[in-house]
This record gives C-alpha cells, sequence and structure tokens, in this order.
C-alpha cells in the first residue's frame, strides 16, 4: 500500500480530530464542521446503456527494465478511483507507484474522490522480480450515468528486472475479501492530502496535547531532570541538544508503537471494516472522550509506572546517552491526559495500511508534543505561558474531538440525514462548554470577543440544529414523525435479505406462490448510486405504490466473493446499481431491468410499464 493514498485516507480523519482544538486557539471560526448536504443530479431520466468493464477501462502495459508502465484508455463519460488501484505482487516487490494529476469530483456520500478520466498512465518502480513473478492489478471506475463497476483485477506477468521484457496480461478474479468504499474514511471531510500537511496535522494535534494539564506543568521538572543542575550555567546550545535528544528518545518508542499498530491494521483490514468491529470503535472513542472530560484515567498501572520511573531516574542526566533512554523510557509512561488522544491517533494509523506512515506519523505527534519542552528547557520557560484553567480547556476540548470521530465511525455504517442531528448535538455542546468557561473570566476586552465568537457558533449550531430537525421531518425518518400514515408512505417495504442463488431461487418460487413478483436490487457499500437508490428513489410514495405487488429483495455485492461472482455470471450483471424484475412466473422480465440511478419518477413509471405488460 502506497504512503500517500495512505495519507490520503489517513488525513481526512486527522482534519477532523484536530478542528475543535484550533478553533479555541483561533477564536474565529465556527466548531460545527458538519457536512454539507448535497442534492445529486441524475444525468439520465432513464437506464442508459453501459458498456463492459473492459471496454470501458482498457488496460495496456510494458515493463521497461525497473519500471512497469501501465496505460489506460478511459471511454468517454466513464472514470477511474485513484484511491481503488491495488497492487499485490509474488515473486517481486513493487514501490509505490506514481500517479499523473487526476480531477477531483464530489458527491453527497463519499465526498471528494480523485478520479481519472480518458487517458492516465500509471507509473510503479519495481525493486526486484523474479522470472515470471505475477502482479495483480485491482482497479475500480464508474459512469458518469449513474453505474459503478464491480472491483476487477488483471494480473500481469514481469520478466525479471534487466531481461528483455515480453510481459502478458490475463483476466483474473480477486475471490479475496476487498475493502468497501464506504468503509473509507478517505472521502468524508477533505480531498487528497500530501505527506507534509497530514504530518503537520498530527504535528499541530501533538502540540495541543503539549498543553493539557497532565503534561504542561511537568515540563519545568522534566527540563531540570534532562538537563541537570549544576553550578555551572547550562549553554542555549546544551538546552537545545540535550532537551531535543530527549524528546527523539520519546519520538522513537511512539514511532515503533506506529509501526506495530500499522502492521496490524495491513493484515486485519477486513476486520477492521466490520460493522460490529466499527460499532467497538463508536464505543471505545466515546469512552475515550469520557477519559478526557475527567470522568476517569486510562494509565499504566502504578507499580509499571513506579519501575519505569525507577529506571528513568538511574539514567545519567546532562548526558546524551542517558538522555536518550530517558525520552525512550517517557514514551512508555504516558499520562493520563495522552492516552485517550494517543489510542484514538493509533487506530486511526491501524487503517492507514502504510508502515510507513505508522512511523512517521507518531513520529511527528511526540515531537509535536516535545516542542514546548525544547522551548522551556531554552529560555526556562520565559516563552510559553503560565499554566491555568485553559490547560483543563484544552483537555475538554479534546474529548470533544473524540466524539468527532465517533460520529464519523457512525456515518461509515449508517447513511442517513439523522447523523446530521449528531453534529448539531456536537456543535452545541462544544459552544455551550465554551460560553460557560468564558462566563467564568474577568471581564476584559479579550473576553469580549470571545463572547461574541462563542455566541455566535451558539447561533449557527442552534440554527443547523432547527434546519437539520426540519430536514429530517420533511423526509418522514421516523425521527420526529409521530403520524403512522404519514410514515407509512414514504418509507418503503423492508428488503429480503438474498444470501445467494439458491437462496434466491427459493426465495422467488415462496413469492410466486403467493402471486407476487419480485424486484431484486443488487446493492454495494462502494456503489454511489446504489445509495442514491435507497435515499430518494426506494423511499418515495410513487416508486412503493408501483411496487405493492412486488416482494423487496436484495443482495449486497460489496465483495468479490465466489458466490457474489457466481450470481453476477448468472444475470450477467455488467455494474451496480442493477435492478432485477421477476414476474409472478418466476420469469425476469429483461426489459424491466435497470443499470444506473433512476429518479423516483421515472422509475415508479418504468415499473408500472414493464411490469404491467
Amino acid at each position: 500500500m502506497g504512503v500517500t493514498q495512505a495519507v490520503s485516507r489517513t488525513s481526512k480523519q486527522l482534519a477532523a480530530f484536530t478542528f475543535a482544538f484550533f478553533v479555541i486557539l483561533s477564536g474565529i471560526t465556527s466548531a460545527n464542521n458538519a457536512r454539507a448536504q448535497l442534492t445529486p443530479e441524475s444525468l439520465f431520466s432513464d437506464s442508459p446503456t453501459f458498456l463492459k468493464v473492459d471496454e470501458a477501462f482498457m488496460l495496456d502495459f510494458e515493463q521497461r527494465e525497473d519500471k512497469l508502465i501501465v496505460k489506460w484508455t478511459i471511454a468517454n463519460g466513464y472514470y477511474l478511483y485513484k484511491k481503488q488501484f491495488k497492487t499485490k505482487a509474488k515473486g517481486a516487490e513493487i514501490g509505490e507507484a506514481s500517479y499523473q494529476k487526476g480531477v477531483e469530483i464530489e458527491d453527497e456520500f463519499f465526498g471528494i474522490s480523485e478520479v481519472f478520466f480518458d487517458n492516465t498512465e500509471i507509473v510503479y518502480p519495481i525493486k526486484h522480480a523474479n522470472k515470471d513473478s505475477v502482479i495483480s492489478l485491482r482497479f475500480q471506475g464508474c459512469a458518469e450515468a449513474g453505474l459503478c463497476y464491480p472491483p476487477t483485477t488483471k494480473v500481469i506477468y514481469l520478466d525479471a528486472v534487466g531481461e528483455s521484457t515480453n510481459t502478458s496480461v490475463s483476466a483474473e478474479s480477486d475471490g479475496t475479501r476487498v475493502k468497501s468504499q464506504q468503509f473509507t474514511l478517505a472521502d468524508q471531510l477533505l480531498s487528497d492530502q500530501s505527506l507534509a500537511i497530514s504530518l503537520g496535522l498530527l504535528l499541530l494535534l501533538g502540540i495541543g496535547l503539549a498543553f493539557t494539564p497532565c503534561v504542561y506543568p511537568m515540563y519545568p521538572i522534566i527540563s531540570s531532570i534532562v538537563i541537570g543542575k549544576g553550578k555551572e550555567q547550562v549553554s542555549l546550545v546544551n538546552a537545545f541538544v540535550l532537551s531535543f535528544v530527549y524528546v527523539q528518545g520519546m519520538a522513537i518508542t511512539y514511532s515503533i508503537l506506529g509501526l506495530i499498530v500499522a502492521s496490524a491494521g495491513v493484515q486485519f483490514q477486513a476486520m477492521l471494516q466490520h460493522p460490529v468491529l466499527l460499532g467497538i470503535f463508536i464505543i471505545l472513542f466515546v469512552l475515550l472522550s469520557l477519559a478526557m472530560f475527567g470522568l476517569y484515567e486510562i494509565q499504566l498501572p502504578s507499580k509499571w509506572q513506579e519501575r519505569l520511573n525507577s529506571l528513568s531516574n538511574n539514567q545519567k542526566r546532562g548526558n546524551l546517552v542517558g538522555v536518550f533512554f530517558m525520552g525512550v523510557i517517557s514514551g512508555l509512561v504516558a499520562s493520563p491526559c495522552t492516552t485517550a488522544p494517543l489510542t484514538a491517533v493509533l487506530l486511526v494509523v491501524a487503517q492507514s495500511e502504510s508502515l510507513v506512515f505508522g512511523f512517521s506519523a507518531l513520529y511527528a505527534l511526540s515531537l509535536g508534543m516535545g516542542i514546548p519542552l525544547i522551548l522551556f528547557a531554552m529560555t526556562g520557560g520565559k516563552l510559553l505561558p503560565k499554566a491555568g484553567q485553559w490547560m483543563n480547556v484544552i483537555k475538554i476540548v479534546f474529548g470533544f474531538m473524540m466524539l468527532t470521530v465517533a460520529i464519523l465511525f457512525i456515518e461509515r455504517i449508517f447513511v442517513a440525514d439523522w447523523t446530521t442531528l449528531l453534529w448539531s448535538a456536537l456543535s452545541l455542546g462544544l459552544f455551550g462548554y465554551l460560553y460557560v468557561v468564558n462566563q467564568e473570566t474577568s471581564a476584559s476586552f479579550a473576553k469580549g470577543i470571545r463572547s461574541i465568537v462563542v455566541i455566535a457558533g451558539l447561533v449557527y449550531a442552534t440554527i443547523y440544529a432547527l434546519q437539520s430537525i426540519e430536514r429530517n421531518t420533511a423526509l418522514n425518518t421516523g425521527l420526529f414523525s409521530y403520524a403512522s400514515s404519514e410514515h407509512d408512505k414514504a418509507a418503503h417495504p423492508e428488503f429480503v435479505v438474498v444470501k445467494d442463488l439458491k437462496d434466491f431461487e427459493q426465495k422467488l418460487a415462496d413469492a410466486n406462490a403467493q402471486g407476487k413478483s419480485v424486484m431484486v436490487d443488487l446493492y454495494a457499500d462502494w456503489c454511489v448510486a446504489c445509495k442514491e437508490f435507497e435515499k430518494y428513489t426506494f423511499p418515495d410514495p410513487q416508486v412503493v405504490d408501483a411496487l405493492k405487488d412486488t416482494v423487496w429483495m436484495q443482495i449486497d455485492l460489496t465483495d468479490n466473493t465466489p458466490t457474489n461472482l457466481a450470481f453476477q455470471e448468472k444475470f450477467n450483471v455488467l455494474g451496480l446499481p442493477t435492478i432485477l424484475f421477476f414476474n409472478v412466473n418466476g420469469g425476469e422480465v429483461a426489459q424491466a431491468r435497470v443499470t444506473g440511478f433512476m429518479k423516483a419518477a421515472p422509475f415508479a413509471e418504468h415499473v408500472k410499464l414493464t411490469l404491467k405488460n
């Protein structure tokens, strides 16, 4: 997995995680980072004709000694996702891919993504390749008209690096579990970010952690221990070197921890996508936020801390080697204020799929935590603010940060308008807390400015909350509508889940025995238009009425399992979304098949005409 892609995904979560902290420091921006609601536009009123995947995305490549050049010819109206390119090598070692500049597109469900239109070229450096080594190249694309193709894998055979190139290509289905687009935080907040920007976010996050009440007051003590107190005055250069070496020791400890967690994330990435585990993450982040709110503390057992502190005290002060090992040991003794945020960052790193990023991310975080210590050691604390109540405010704000991550995880499981209410509640809670804290401060010009900012935030958060309630009520989500008759009009019948072909045939026969036709929704988590169907088309009263004598069935084709591939082959499924219709005799109504997104009105009309005939 390339570092850039890992960074692209992880920086989205880091941006949300650091958002609230910089609201406090700047005092000039709103803390409500809820996403804007977009209204997708359908390009076609009825189902268009789509190309096969090999026609839409034509692959050509050549091996030039230590480089594999993959060229894509993309049909007009189609595009490939940059983040969906995955490689797996057997008998070869492939470096980080080099991409051309793509185009950013945005949709309501997955946010901003970089895609390629027309033609593009990807260069893979070959670090090592045996003769007849194999590279599996996975890709995924969509049509602008509203169709997403399942992830597809091609196999490329390589010659040994340095020999004459005689490569060939063949298609191969990827039977392994692949990560669905729904469970990628990369599409939730920002566009692709560079490594420097992502590490910069972590650096600033580390600086924020340094100003928590469990860490900042300890800097004078740590500074005196690291530098050592003697009769001779320590020079500015020596103070910098000693404190910097101490920070490096701490950074190495965190970085190794990042390597371990990132490695686990690579091996168990599929587990990290499971809704049950996501639910555990949500609970964990809520618990971590409660720890930052002061309900309890998370830290190493006291006996472990005493032993580590004893080892640290035995190191020689003022000596580079001793100071370095003091830093290493201090990294193992996480304070109550840093444990919760550190755990949150490690969970983010676990999903990066990059050992390099896992190491560098934790290094940047720990370096940020060490910068105030270096400044304190060099200046005796003259350039840093005095400890006070403001540190508790920062600690509480970190608790709100982790609640933002919990909401992001919730949105990975549920795509619904009611999640906007969570953002509203979070914003009201944050600005409400800031208002109370600000009222307790003494009167000053700064207090007046803070009051204006906080009150403006409260007003904006209140307006957003009211708009969210109004929007949910208008959509009849059931959260605020108590008239069952009205709710029933908006809610579509529950889908009958289909497991495999045999299960489908049995359920189709059962429906036909009741004299009913059948609609089968072929769905996948990575399919944007599938979510548009679920949100905009299926709940529409016209659609529900048109399908009142039809059994609604659904099969999840998110993963390229043998079972799912067999279903796609049986019914010649080109891509998703695809809606199949079967009459009361069990035969498919071919002319009724829908491929690609359709709005509610034309879909309902289409269903009435085709099923009636």
